[in-house]
Formats: structure tokens, sequence, C-alpha cells
């Protein structure tokens, strides 16, 4: 199988190295940055399969970064950071990162996310199929969404794994801490506002009028067939 790249973006030295130290031995090849202009410039001439993004940048934060970015890009972005507000991590969210961990963490628990986002958004996976519904379709292994047979372009990874996630179990009513378990892949510290932000923005993108996400109050959601 082919390696993984990871680009590890973070001022500070030590921590790039302890990170890269730690990936390597999981067999991935490891770029580092130490701003937000050499993490863009990176980006422009290397293809990487996810990207670790510290919040504060010598140059900036992370979060115009991690904005600039997605406005090109479907790349995983798992945040770093020393702030662990709510706020700040449903910003992050927002801005289209995936996941975020909070310093000081494990090197092995950060390895473990890398290694779940990788797995969950398909990097190196051949895996066949497509899901289609009236108005909307999946390509599984393209990672491709059409709605009314129109790409919808700016879904982040994990936008597609929830909305995969909810679309293969049709009419089957899903609870907050189950779609963390299952589309985030491990133990997710987090708030279960996190599902409820994703929601959301998948909403806007397919475009609220589809209704393809229901609301089950009290429980969690549901994905509905349209008739």
């Amino acid at each position: 199988m082919e390696r993984r790249r990871i680009l590890v973006a973070d001022d500070e030295g030590g921590l790039r190295q302890l990170v890269r130290l730690y990936l390597e031995k999981e067999g991935m090849e490891v770029d580092e940055a130490a701003t937000g202009r050499q993490v863009l410039a990176r980006l422009e001439g290397t293809k990487y399969d996810l990207l670790i993004l510290d919040l504060m940048m010598p140059d900036g934060d992370g979060w115009s970064v991690c904005r600039e970015v997605r406005r090109k890009s479907e790349l995983p972005i798992i945040m770093l950071t020393a702030r662990g507000e709510e706020t700040d991590r449903l910003l992050g969210f927002d801005l289209g990162a995936d996941d975020y961990v909070v310093k000081p963490f494990s090197p092995r628990e950060l390895v473990a996310r890398v290694k779940a986002l990788l797995r969950r958004t398909g990097a190196g996976q051949a895996e066949d199929g497509e899901l289609r519904f009236p108005g909307l379709s999946i390509n599984i292994p393209g990672r491709e969404v059409k709605v009314e047979g129109r790409p919808v372009t700016n879904l982040t990874p994990k936008e597609f794994d929830l909305l995969l996630f909810l679309a293969r179990h049709p009419g089957q009513v899903m609870s907050r801490e189950r779609i963390l378990e299952k589309v985030w892949g491990y133990d997710f510290y987090g708030d279960l506002r996190t599902v409820d932000t994703h929601i959301k923005n998948l909403r806007e993108k397919l475009g609220r009028e589809r209704g393809f996400i229901t609301t089950v109050w009290g429980v969690g959601y549901k994905f509905e067939v349209q008739k």
C-alpha cells in the first residue's frame, strides 16, 4: 500500500519532531511547516493525505489557513491547539476542520486520530459502489455527491462521511452518540453539539428544501428517502 503523506504545521519545532517520530513509526511520510505561508506553499506543490494544523501560527492563525485550504481542497484537517473552549472547537468545525486535538496531548492519541480519519475519509481504499436516491447520488469511491444531477463540490471529508453513514441506514434514527462513534471512528472527546454543527452545514450544502436529513427531537437524526 502506498505510504500516507502527512503535513504537520506548528511553530514549535520540538513538537513537530515528536509528532513526526510517532507518525513515521506507523509507516507514514511526514513533512513540516512552521508558518501558515509554508503550509499553503507546500500544499501547492505536494499532494498530502492529511494536514495537522496548529491554531496559533506566527504569521496569523490556523483558522485563516484552514479557511484557505478548504476553499481549494477537501484535504482532511486536524486542528492542533492549546485552546480548548467549545466556541473554538465549533468555529474550527464550521470552517471545515475534521477533528480538534487540545494540547497537551498524547502522541499516541494523535496518531490514533490520524489513522481513524484516514480510514473514514477512504485514503488508499478501493471501496466500490454508489448510493442512489431520488434527487441524490453518492459515489463512494469517488467521494462525490450530486443533488438533482449537480455536483456538491464544497463538502468537507467529515461532512461526506456523515452523509454516507446516514444514507447507508435510511429511515433509521441515529443518536448523536452513535454518530460520533461511527463517523468519527474513536472515542471523541468533544461536545455532542459537534454533530449538530456538521448536520447544519450539511443541510445547507445539500439544500434545506430537499429535506434529506430529518431531526428526531430528543433522539438524533435520520436520513429520509425522498418519495
